[in-house]
């Protein structure tokens, strides 16, 4: 490029730069999870929160939502149209959301036994209670689908049916996906014993090296969105909800990776939760799996494995195409998998 063009090319940045600035003067504040909901239980850290609805529901047993544990579960509720959780009430489905909350030191000690038979089996057991519903339907997404699956192993009497997302079943080798050969490798006993509560920064710098080309495409393309107020906000809302990591109480991270991560437990039917040995033949209700195709973090080898395994006759594999994140905001997870979600709880209710 001669001197000429490298001039046009430093304007054009410059007047790049200068639009850009302006559209960020004019915006106030970042805002997700805008849909309206109530908190109605709550138990130490954890909250349970019933979204609002304008209309009856179409479907009269409830559904309640796990996300993992090292996100929050805003991303689920974004902004209005790219929210799938306000796309699932508008076809007509009742729902409840946990909330992790954010672990203090106190919290420590938590284990696994207290998230799933305590948190989730007491956020369970409100639901039912509350709706007079002898049985709810149970999604779980990633870390949290893992857990919904354990519990429905332990409680298969009290879940109408299970959906999971890019959730990871199989913890054996998974090829290619750096996550899983890193995670074989930690000395998470070590972890633990110095930190007591784990960093949301050391797992985010993990998960961030799994990619690392992503973050820096990312950045290259701020300059162009920045004159778009629309892109733009898209974007910071984004990293907002990412920015926004809860710390992991360290016993409970000592038995996720040991157990399922490193000793593939789950899979192998060796997974002691409490006095519960888990059978993964005892998910005996309707069971969908949901997996994204291209998915970076979860490998789809990781996911579908648990079809085989599960005692469910009426069960379904999704192939969503698209990445882990995508399943949540992309427009196809508006216009395609959020009604063929909705479609399948009402069937099965």
């Amino acid at each position: 490029m001669n001197a000429s063009g490298i001039m046009n090319e430093m304007t054009k940045t410059s007047e790049k730069l200068i639009k850009g600035y302006e559209v960020l003067q004019n915006i106030k504040e970042v805002e997700i999870a805008t849909t309206p909901k109530d908190l109605v239980w709550e138990r130490d850290l954890v909250k349970l929160y019933h979204y609002k609805r304008e209309t009856p529901a179409k479907c009269k047993i409830p559904v309640l939502v796990s996300f993992a544990m090292m996100n929050r579960h805003d991303v689920l509720d974004l902004q209005p149209d790219r929210s799938l959780m306000k796309k699932l009430l508008d076809e007509g489905l009742d729902i409840y959301i946990m909330d992790w909350g954010y672990p203090q030191k106190q919290h420590k000690y938590l284990t696994m036994e207290d998230y799933i038979l305590d948190f989730m089996g007491g956020a369970v057991d409100f639901v039912r209670k509350s709706t007079k519903s002898d049985k709810i339907h149970k999604m779980g997404i990633c870390m949290g689908g893992t857990f919904s699956a354990i519990y429905a192993a332990i409680f298969p009497e009290k879940l109408q049916s299970l959906s999971v997302y890019v959730t990871p079943f199989d913890f054996s080798d998974q090829g290619s996906c750096m996550l899983y050969k890193w995670t074989k490798d930690i000395n998470v006993d070590a972890m633990v014993d110095s930190l007591g509560i784990i960093p949301a920064d050391m797992l985010n710098a993990g998960f961030s090296s799994l990619k690392p080309s992503m973050d820096v495409a990312k950045y290259i393309g701020v300059m162009d969105m920045m004159q778009d107020e629309a892109k733009i906000m898209n974007f910071l809302r984004m990293e907002k909800w990412k920015a926004d990591c809860p710390d992991l109480p360290g016993e409970m991270f000592r038995k996720y990776i040991k157990d399922l991560w490193q000793e593939n437990k789950l899979i192998k039917g060796e997974l002691m939760i409490g006095k519960y040995k888990i059978n993964l033949k005892k998910i005996t209700m309707p069971f969908l799996n949901i997996y994204a195709t291209e998915d970076n973090i979860i490998p789809n080898s990781s996911t579908i494995p648990v079809n085989d395994l599960i005692g469910s006759k009426d069960k379904e594999l999704y192939a969503f195409p698209g990445g882990h994140i995508g399943v949540f905001v992309g427009a196809k997870s508006q216009k395609e998998l959020a009604p063929k979600v909705a479609k399948w709880v009402l069937d099965k209710s």
